[in-house]
């Protein structure tokens, strides 16, 4: 994550100013797959004194995009979140606990039960949230029992911030009466649950409408409580626009809830991103700016970006209450940052688009090898047999042995061209996730390289090539830094964004399944190294060949062995590419999948269909890769080629 993301909520610090309700996940059974999908901190809760259990379903408002609870404060209890908190969650994202009162307590039950919890719960939690103007209580009542707890917590908990939850369904007339009990907090959470009169029944979203009382209300209480007020609005939002709506209206962070459940598990990522970009590209000059971190904490001295206009929704207008980004020296008159040089060509991505090159070259030639001699000198010599003498045993056996190679040879262009495209469009402009397709799927790329060893064949041009390659890689270490994307991102859940995360789900899928077919060839090859579709194929049987020659089945155990590592190197870069690189108007990632496929698929299908080996079972699996390749092109197309003109609009260079 960016560290031109981080900021803090009411003193505690957070990677980024996207929280997660803890209403989603009462129990925090999934907080650990959670923590990391770009999120800044946890509220964990409602959390009462005992457990409040509901066995009732939840209920989905697929239309508002709403989720009905059917018991607002169902939870594990004090004790039982307070030893999970001691067992460890298995992340270090911040927890900010919302203390609740037992239901149906009066003032004086719950200000006893708050004291309990604030004992078990207060050295696990970074900062509390506190209920109480939900639960019917007469209005002096319930603030004078939250003035009560806020001093017992700062007692129990010292310097640890307490914010004060104001439900949506609060009248405006009491929200007013309620600002000045307000500011004694340390901030405010607009709530996100209405709950449904005379029912423990609470709702969450409710589309458009929300948002917009949320936005009067974040208005309103950033203009009441003043600018070091912390403000942090819940509900409402469903896609990134949302998230810089409420920011620019003044809240200091957003926290997610019924939004990752309708918009998918990439929503805080994509929100990050349309921050990040939106702080950049308008950045706030004033004379509270905090210095962008130094090189060493992996950002540059200085931020040498460019820009001549805002996104759609801008922050501007919060600069004093969100983190401001320090400008350097050659922001211009204008107010536009000056450009960021492109890094020359032998810094670090251009040894890796030379990796990828090579690796397209020596694909090619290794075709035509496999197309015509099939087999090298030194592979004769490892056989002690000739071309002639393979083909009078088996007129198969060439065949067979030819359709390994050239798969192979295939799968190594896919690759050189994922790597050139990632080095060219992602290295070159500090992507971070192009950084770690690369760099993952080359790892895997060489240390397959030991699979050729496990039938004791080596191969003197597989070595030579891996000689000469890994240097590249090494090179492309150097100074890798990372910088935010110079394009707008996606905004909007509409149409094509959602026909695109179909695509993407396919291209995910087939990243996936070409992982698990590659590591299944690998593995095959340096056992079995026969599937028995295959010596149907040859019409012999593995004793056969090791009785012709004992070194024909370590030869063919080694082309199985490398193509198996192949494949599953490539399946890494495209999984990662499809995971984390699909954003709006990148027409080049479209045509990186579909370059960087061709070359796999062709030499698949067209050896299988050229030697005559076309088994349905043994070639189904490369029929769904097919299937998923072309619906994962035709349906990410608008989205990524179709936006393009995007790119038309100013953007960070």
């Amino acid at each position: 994550m960016s560290p031109l993301l981080a900021s803090e909520l009411a003193g505690v610090p957070i990677a980024c100013p996207v929280g997660l309700s803890g209403g989603l996940d009462p129990h925090g059974t999934a907080h650990k797959a959670l923590a990391q999908f770009g999120l800044g901190f946890i509220e964990l809760g409602p959390v009462t004194v005992r457990a409040v259990q509901s066995h009732a379903s939840i209920t989905r408002m697929a239309e508002e995009e709403a989720i009905v609870y059917p018991d607002g404060y169902e939870n594990d209890g004090a004790d039982a979140i307070a030893a999970r908190l001691l067992k460890g969650t298995g992340h270090r994202l911040p927890h900010f606990v919302r203390l609740r009162p037992m239901p149906g307590s009066s003032p004086r039950e719950a200000l006893s039960e708050q004291r309990e919890l604030l004992t078990k719960l207060a050295p696990y939690a970074a900062g509390f949230t506190l209920d109480g103007l939900a639960e019917g209580w007469p209005l002096d009542k319930a603030l004078a029992y939250l003035t009560e707890v806020r001093q017992l917590a700062e007692a129990a908990a010292p310097g640890k911030p307490v914010l004060l939850v104001l439900p949506p369904q609060l009248p405006e007339g009491e929200l007013h009466a309620v600002m000045d009990t307000a500011r004694s907090f340390s901030g405010v959470v607009l709530g996100d649950a209405q709950r449904e009169p005379g029912t423990r029944r609470e709702r969450v979203g409710g589309g458009a409408a929300l948002l917009s009382a949320q936005l009067s209300r974040v208005r309103l209480l950033r203009e009441s409580l003043g600018e070091r007020c912390a403000i942090v609005a819940a509900g409402g939002v469903h896609q990134p626009q949302d998230a810089l709506a409420l920011l620019a209206a003044g809240a200091t962070s957003v926290i997610l809830h019924s939004g990752l459940v309708y918009a998918g598990p990439g929503l805080p990522k994509r929100i990050n991103e349309a921050i990040l970009y939106d702080r950049i590209s308008t950045p706030a000059i004033s004379d509270n700016e905090v210095p962008l971190p130094d090189a060493e904490s992996n950002s540059e001295e200085a931020f040498p970006f460019s820009v001549s206009t805002a996104t759609t929704a801008s922050v501007a207008s919060v600069a004093t209450t969100a983190p401001t980004v320090s400008i350097p020296s050659s922001l211009s008159s204008t107010g536009a940052l000056s450009a960021r040089p492109t890094p020359p060509f032998w810094a670090n991505w251009g040894w890796m688009s030379l990796l990828g090159l090579s690796m397209i070259i020596g694909g090619v030639l290794a075709w035509f090898i496999a197309a015509t001699t099939v087999l090298l000198p030194y592979d004769e010599d490892f056989l002690g047999r000739s071309r002639t003498e393979i083909s009078r045993f088996n007129s198969h056996l060439l065949h067979f042995m030819s359709h390994d190679r050239i798969t192979l040879a295939g799968t190594m262009i896919s690759i050189g061209i994922f790597y050139y495209q990632l080095a060219h469009h992602g290295l070159r402009y500090g992507l971070h996730w192009a950084r770690t397709a690369v760099i993952s799927s080359c790892v895997v790329g060489f240390s397959s390289f030991f699979l050729y060893l496990g039938y004791g064949y080596f191969d003197p041009f597989h070595a030579a090539a891996a000689i000469v390659l890994l240097p590249m890689f090494l090179l492309t270490l150097r100074g890798l830094i990372d910088h935010p994307s110079r394009k707008p991102p996606g905004l909007h859940n509409d149409r094509v964004w959602l026909r695109a995360q179909w695509g993407q789900c396919c291209f995910v899928i087939l990243g996936f399944g070409l992982g698990i077919g590659g590591l299944t060839i690998s593995f095959v090859g340096i056992t079995e190294v026969f599937v028995p579709s295959d010596l149907t194929y040859l019409n012999l049987t593995s004793s056969q060949l090791s009785a012709w020659s004992d070194a024909i089945i370590p030869l063919i155990a080694h082309d199985r062995a490398g193509f198996g590592g192949a494949l599953f190197s490539l399946a890494v870069a495209i999984t990662a590419s499809a995971l984390w690189g699909v954003n709006q108007g990148e027409g080049w990632l479209w045509w990186t999948f579909l370059w960087g496929g061709l070359p796999g698929f062709i030499a698949g299908l067209y050896v299988h269909a050229h030697i005559g080996y076309t088994d349905f079972v043994h070639l189904l699996p490369v029929y769904i890769a097919v299937l998923l390749y072309i619906a994962g092109l035709y349906l990410t197309y608008p989205y990524l080629v179709g936006l393009s003109s995007l790119k038309k609009m100013p953007t960070v260079q």
